[in-house]
């Protein structure tokens, strides 16, 4: 398939996990894609796998002057975007009575405050009926011990969708969220667990996917292409939650 041949894209936290899964789908049905991550060495080694057309920019997705030195690199470049995955994310987990205003902070930063600035920077190089894709997650609508601050920030995410819907759809712009259950992602072992902790958690969560197992990156990527895609013009605002029916136990 070649939905996004002639088109650039922008996914963040694009060198690992969900994010180079999603770069690597672009890439082979032809979008010149662009990535972002922290980890200088992972960034490079994903940009080649995707290509000689591939940019990758190192960022921290939780700082705006970084957002904006993104916007503005991709400007200098020449790029517009017609497609952007807000991707690049933290998930720490602590029981609520061990979480400090650092925790807070660091948390709500990434996974909010940079995600919205990101967005505002990028605003001027969006063409006309581009689309923007946030990862949301399940957390935010399941009661999962020591997730609350994880959750919450998801959980805002997915209200921004469907403000930032209203807001930029006048400008041709349509904003989705999808939403994964528990993936296997290289994100699980940052989680701040010890081994025997992360263990123990990765078993208990298992117990609710009803089809029996974590899911795959690629199946996450399959979904923010068909909302990123012409073909889902008529979706805005919307959720597609991913999770292998562990919501609806």
């Amino acid at each position: 398939m070649t939905r996004f041949q002639n088109t650039s894209v922008l996914v963040t936290g694009g060198s690992s996990g969900i994010g180079f899964a999603t770069a690597k789908a672009f890439a082979s049905e032809g979008a010149r894609v662009v990535i972002t991550g922290r980890d200088a060495d992972a960034l490079e080694t994903a940009r080649a796998a995707l290509g000689a057309d591939a940019v990758a920019v190192r960022n921290d997705a939780g700082s705006i002057a970084a957002a904006r030195e993104l916007a503005a690199a991709i400007g200098a470049a020449g790029i517009r975007l017609d497609a952007v995955f807000v991707n690049a994310g933290t998930a720490k987990f602590a029981p609520f009575p061990d979480v400090d205003e650092a925790f807070w902070d660091a948390t709500f930063n990434t996974n909010v405050k940079g995600a919205y600035f990101q967005i505002q920077a990028l605003l001027p190089l969006l063409n006309k009926g581009a689309s923007i894709v946030l990862n949301g997650s399940i957390n935010a609508h399941i009661g999962m011990p020591s997730s609350s601050v994880y959750a919450a920030s998801k959980a805002a995410l997915i209200s921004l969708t469907k403000t930032l819907s209203a807001e930029l759809l006048p400008q041709g712009v349509r904003v989705n969220v999808v939403s994964p259950g528990p993936v296997q992602t290289p994100l699980y072992g940052k989680l701040g667990l010890d081994a025997a902790a992360l263990e123990a958690t990765a078993a208990q969560i298992l117990g609710q996917v009803p089809v029996g197992r974590f899911g795959k990156p690629e199946e996450i990527a399959s979904t923010v292409l068909h909302l990123a895609a012409p073909e889902s013009a008529f979706i805005v605002g919307t959720e597609i939650i991913v999770d292998g029916g562990m919501s609806q136990l």
